[in-house]
């Protein structure tokens, strides 16, 4: 009778290190944030270190004594490895590992990790590869001579093609599928892009920092149903929803991946077909964890990061979101928002104001009519219906009298 085998899944026992220069922000908040992704990938994070330079080591991240205090305390507290809060060139990878003998991580691979573990659709796995094989790819050292491969096949005998050569090859030649994936995704959204601007429906993208209720706010508006977790990029997968507005109009709600301070430029770059979704949509709501304290480096970021992707000249409203955790009553300002609000996404708290304040905005942008319409034009009153606001409707004996507000799009058709 064979013998039944049982994995355990061992968690991660790790250490958090940090440098911090001089005129940087302050690494201790970067490390708590670490801390989040560290528990986000299922590590448990056993001590922080922290270094004070003028820079980073070029060829080591930390400096000679900095490593002989880790390589003490990775075998006092039994840890597995170590996290490290930027991103580490080849050569500060390895040195580390040899200098301290255990897995060595950065800040990048950590989030890479946790988006290849959340990616659910198809699209969100070709951008997350994508981008592993894009940080990998700059990342193949250590060629020995014993990795040499004999290829088989007339026109391959010889010394061989070196391992490390050919896993560059086998990447690039993946990378290069992958893209060409993505450009079938690509122009599929942008057909979806295409279809709505067809139908006249105004498009409302939600960004903001990650964990901030972007999600949430979905959920609790339309009825989304989008995976909801107190914890960082709990969704990465773009989710659309249409929103009933009090006057009757609708609008589109799209859910975006969240951002993070020194998001890896490989992601940015892969999920950039996903975050164009801001770039194309006609308003922007900028969810802000108000209960954060570092809620203005947050803000921060979220800009930056619009900023480098193209997003300008949109109507923006910031959203200060978990009112309810919220300890301070200061005022809240964002200098870069049109218009601001204060909720809480997960009570409701503010979400009809909200509602409100959009249907203001879309009115804006509309064109009041007040024609009498014949009883065989009854097609320009459902599109009026179905794209504008309907004031009033009234039936009389020469037609059907109409008060409306209706999109400068269809203006010409009704």
């Amino acid at each position: 009778m064979s013998e039944l085998i049982e994995f355990e899944n061992v968690k991660e026992r790790v250490m958090l290190v940090g440098i911090q220069t001089a005129g940087a922000d302050d690494v201790f908040w970067s490390l708590l944030e670490l801390e989040d992704l560290a528990n986000t990938a299922g590590a448990e994070v056993v001590a922080k270190v922290v270094q004070n330079r003028e820079s980073v080591h070029p060829g080591t991240y930390i400096g000679k004594g900095k490593i002989e205090e880790l390589r003490e305390m990775l075998y006092a507290l039994d840890a597995t490895g170590i996290i490290c809060d930027d991103e580490l060139s080849p050569a500060q990878l390895n040195n580390l590992e040899r200098e301290l003998d255990c897995k060595v991580m950065d800040r990048t691979l950590l989030i890479l990790d946790i988006f290849a573990a959340r990616a659910q659709t198809s699209e969100g796995k070709i951008q997350v590869e994508l981008a592993q094989l894009k940080y990998r790819q700059a990342r193949l050292v250590g060629l020995r001579a014993s990795l040499s491969r004999l290829g088989g096949g007339i026109g391959t005998r010889g010394p061989g093609e070196k391992k490390l050569e050919m896993d560059r090859r086998l990447i690039t030649d993946r990378i290069a599928a992958l893209r060409r994936e993505l450009l079938e995704v690509q122009r599929h959204r942008e057909l979806i892009r295409d279809k709505r601007k067809r139908g006249k429906m105004k498009v409302c993208a939600i960004v903001g920092y990650t964990n901030a209720g972007k999600s949430t706010l979905l959920n609790t508006m339309t009825g989304a149903e989008v995976l909801e977790e107190d914890q960082l990029f709990a969704t990465l997968d773009p989710t659309t929803r249409v929103l009933d507005l009090p006057g009757g109009q609708q609008i589109l709600l799209t859910d975006t991946v969240g951002f993070i301070r020194k998001l890896p430029h490989h992601l940015i770059e892969a999920f950039k077909s996903t975050l164009e979704e801001a770039r194309y949509a006609d308003i922007i709501i900028h969810v802000v964890d108000s209960a954060s304290p570092q809620m203005e480096q947050q803000m921060q970021v979220v800009y930056e990061t619009l900023r480098q992707l193209g997003v300008e000249q949109k109507t923006v409203i910031t959203l200060f979101n978990k009112q309810d955790k919220a300890s301070a009553p200061e005022k809240l300002l964002d200098a870069k928002a049109e218009h601001t609000l204060r909720i809480s996404a997960k009570y409701g708290e503010g979400l009809e104001e909200l509602r409100i304040l959009l249907e203001d905005i879309l009115q804006r942008s509309q064109i009041l009519i007040d024609r009498l319409y014949s009883y065989t034009e009854a097609s320009k009153i459902a599109l009026i219906r179905q794209y504008g606001q309907l004031l009033s409707e009234q039936y009389l004996a020469e037609g059907i009298a109409i008060k409306a507000y209706v999109p400068a799009e269809i203006y010409g058709s009704v």
